[in-house]
């Protein structure tokens, strides 16, 4: 008797609760659907934003040493993390400049296709579940008329799936063409921002960050645009789906069964992030060894011609098979890790998840729920259907969410490239550089000068105040240049290899940094350069005489094919317009042009120029010593200011002053008597002839002595 006294009060205080939580259950249903929203919107946030703990440590930095390895550790990490959002805020304000740009229309656009087609999906799931129900009752024009439905949905939802991978494609695209644009205005510079960086030639000679940039600016870019594009699509559609999809399933199996799901889900996807490889460092690092693979072959093209005198074809194999099997090596390792992961997420996601869903589905089948009223099979079977239709594209939504973390993490990967190259460029431009240096950069006296900068001024003539002469990797030729060269002074520079020659013209060019005293020249456009092997460009042969100018600047020049002609008769070059099939044929000009030819080309290039000063570093070495002293001579008439790199004596009497390395870090700069020098030279030359005459004439007369000893 005491035990049922106590059940009934209990039984009865079961009975209150349910109908206060039935009267009071749609409350309790919003304030459930409300949560869920949060809660997706707040766990999607958290895990895209995590934290690592190496970005958490790098504030306690103690001392330069630490805070430099860290730095270095914060560049080469890739994980969605702070640094990560950081690096694509700065991109995608290049990508998307305004909301009123391109780009921006494009993303609303895809952002309307995506609301449009969950509605549809919405819409095909409640049709679906009417279309079985008519077939349970047995009611054939409900039936063919929800069939008609079907085929009138299929037109607007195809029409959306069609457009949807449209604006994808072109939003990729834009991405691309956006940042590309910026990349190349920083690389190659641009007329409208005023600077003449020269930042492609600084990052691949002042630099050691990038040894690819033609593969980051190719393939890096492509890829983050594409995975920059699909990635919005990826996270934000199936966080809408998930949202609406389960909002529509609470309404039809109650909020409950909702939060049971939620629950179970939350605990199966922490397990799966907790297998998830490093998906985004495996990608940055995979570019980066293909990146070193072309590398490698673009060196073996390059250089065939050296390579295969030397016959190195066995260490070039070696090194490219090399390069090959670290890139293999690497791609077997992530092609492991997808695999059990994949098993995993499939694992986790389709079946687990899937056996969740169907729990849920039946909950309207074999549980009545308060505020229900009775149903029929076909109803019944209707709702079935259409839960069943909800809960698959909800877990496919989830299943996109978990999906789009690795893919979130490729991105992160191609991120951090494109931002290395951002960073790069914008330190290159800045004169920040980061190069290998000699071990003697070490000392106190040769760090001082590599931290000083030199003033340049802008200056008619050419004048070296006390400007030391320093290579990209700290080494010091000479520690303080001076001298002076007027127009129409034209300079000699002679001395061993590797004593600083070529690096004057660098500084002269703008090519390098000033590390001290006071350099006065003009502008790096007043110079040009002929090396020994000039450059020629892709394009037709008028194209080789005027670079880089085009054929519209040419025009402006007013000058025509007739006076490009009378330039190539001055170097006897004339007949190559006829031979080679007229002025706008397309050749290979380095295959098509001996040596020889290819440095008359350059002269030409250079009387159509007619800038201030010529830079000629061996330039007529594969040329007839009289058609030398006739390019000489002309270009003095012309008032361009020879600088000329060249041990050939003949040249010496084109020049009025000499600057002379000793290569040990000293000089000697005055005026150039050429008479004088030929006849030292020459001098000097009969002197050295005879002393290798010495060794004969001592044993010749070591055998007559022999002789006369003989009695001969």
């Amino acid at each position: 008797m005491a035990a049922h006294s106590v059940l009934r009060p209990s039984r009865a205080h079961i009975r209150q609760l349910a109908r206060l939580y039935g009267s009071h259950r749609p409350l309790i249903q919003r304030l459930l659907v409300l949560g869920f929203i949060a809660h997706v919107l707040s766990s999607t946030y958290h895990s895209f934003t995590a934290k690592s703990s190496n970005s958490r440590h790098s504030k306690s930095s103690k001392g330069k040493e630490k805070a430099a390895e860290q730095s270095s550790e914060r560049k080469q990490r890739v994980a969605i993390d702070a640094v990560f959002y950081q690096r694509l805020s700065n991109i995608l304000r290049i990508v998307i400049p305004t909301l009123r740009s391109k780009e921006a229309l494009l993303l609303v656009m895809h952002s309307s296709l995506l609301i449009f087609r969950t509605v549809i999906s919405l819409y095909v799931a409640a049709l679906d579940g009417r279309i079985v129900a008519s077939l349970v009752r047995a009611q054939p024009v409900p039936f063919l008329l929800n069939i008609l439905r079907w085929l009138l949905v299929a037109i607007p939802a195809t029409w959306t799936n069609s457009w949807l991978s449209y604006v994808q494609n072109k939003l990729a695209l834009a991405y691309r063409t956006r940042l590309t644009e910026e990349v190349m205005k920083q690389y190659l510079g641009d007329e409208k921002d005023g600077q003449d960086a020269k930042v492609f030639y600084k990052m691949s000679n002042l630099d050691d960050r990038i040894k690819n940039p033609d593969q980051m600016i190719t393939h890096d870019i492509q890829r983050f645009s594409v995975h920059l594009a699909a990635i919005y699509a990826n996270v934000a559609k199936p966080i809408l789906d998930m949202i609406l999809y389960n909002y529509q399933l609470s309404q039809n199996v109650g909020a409950e069964g909702l939060v049971l799901l939620t629950v179970a889900i939350q605990a199966s996807a922490a397990l799966l992030r907790a297998v998830t490889p490093p998906f985004g460092l495996y990608t940055a690092l995979s570019a980066q060894l293909s990146g070193n693979l072309r590398h490698t072959h673009s060196r073996l093209a390059e250089f065939a011609e050296e390579i295969a005198f030397l016959g190195g074809e066995d260490t070039e194999k070696m090194l490219v098979e090399r390069e090959y099997a670290g890139l293999v090596q690497h791609e077997a390792k992530v092609l492991r890790k997808a695999w059990w992961h994949g098993c995993a997420e499939e694992g986790i996601i389709k079946w687990l998840w899937g056996s969740f869903g169907l729990c849920i589905c039946a909950i309207p089948v074999f549980f009545k729920i308060p505020g229900v009223q009775g149903i029929d099979l076909g109803s019944r079977t209707e709702g079935f259907v259409t839960n069943r239709r909800l809960l698959l594209s909800a877990s496919d939504a989830l299943g996109r969410v978990m999906y789009s973390y690795k893919e979130l993490a490729e991105l992160a990967g191609y991120t951090a490239r494109v931002a290395e190259l951002l960073e790069t460029m914008g330190d290159v431009r800045k004169g920040k550089f980061d190069k290998a240096l000699v071990s003697s950069a070490q000392t106190d006296e040769h760090a001082r000068i590599l931290k000083g900068r030199g003033v340049i001024i802008e200056s008619e003539e050419i004048e070296f105040k006390d400007v030391p002469i320093v290579t990209p990797n700290g080494d010091i030729l000479v520690r303080s240049l001076s001298f002076y060269v007027k127009p129409g002074q034209h300079l000699l520079i002679v001395g061993p290899n590797g004593c600083g020659k070529s690096s004057l013209f660098r500084i002269l060019g703008g090519l390098w940094p000033v590390y001290g005293g006071t350099v006065r020249k003009p502008p790096a456009s007043q110079f040009i350069l002929i090396p020994q092997r000039p450059y020629l460009s892709l394009g037709t042969l008028r194209d080789q005489i005027i670079y880089p100018h085009g054929p519209e600047d040419m025009q402006a020049r007013g000058i025509i094919d007739d006076d490009l002609l009378s330039i190539l008769a001055r170097v006897q070059m004339d007949s190559v317009v006829q031979r080679e099939g007229g002025w706008d044929v397309m050749r290979d000009w380095r295959e098509a042009l001996s040596g020889g030819d290819q440095q008359k080309i350059a002269w030409a290039r250079l009387f159509y120029h007619r800038p201030k000063y010529a830079v000629l570093d061996e330039a007529t070495s594969l040329v007839p010593p009289d058609m030398e002293g006739m390019m000489m001579e002309y270009a003095a008439r012309l008032g361009i200011t020879l600088l000329t790199v060249s041990h050939r004596p003949s040249l010496w009497k084109y020049h009025a002053m000499i600057l002379q390395y000793d290569g040990q870090g000293g000089y000697v700069f005055t005026k150039l008597d050429a008479e004088k020098r030929l006849a030292l030279q020459q001098e000097k030359e009969a002197l050295e002839a005879k002393l290798l005459e010495v060794p004969k004439m001592k044993a010749r007369l070591a055998e007559l002595q022999a002789l006369q000893k003989g009695g001969v």
